[in-house]
């Protein structure tokens, strides 16, 4: 079990939501993946390369298509810093 950590590279909201969707499969077509988010082509590259430069995320293309995969890596972060945002919102439950 990861422990509980703040990602950067993840909480930017776009990342957040890319790094969610892709826990849920193996990996998701690069279109679906920017038709879920309402983003454009070069808004989701952008956020898919700050990903893959943390090597949380990979891109596999074959003729027609880009698929979206996350890593172990990311995978990993992504556990870290969900537990992190449920410690956060405990605690501030806790405070009230």
């Amino acid at each position: 079990m990861t422990g509980a950590a703040f990602d950067e590279v993840i909480h930017a909201p776009n990342r957040l939501q890319i790094c969610s969707m892709l826990a849920a499969v193996d990996a998701m077509e690069f279109s679906v993946v920017r038709e879920a988010l309402g983003v454009s082509d070069s808004v989701l590259s952008k956020h898919v390369k700050v990903l893959q430069e943390a090597q949380y995320a990979s891109v596999t293309k074959d003729r027609r298509r880009a698929w979206l995969a996350l890593t172990s890596t990311g995978r990993k972060a992504l556990a870290g810093h969900i537990a992190e945002l449920r410690r956060i919102v405990k605690q501030a439950e806790a405070d009230r």
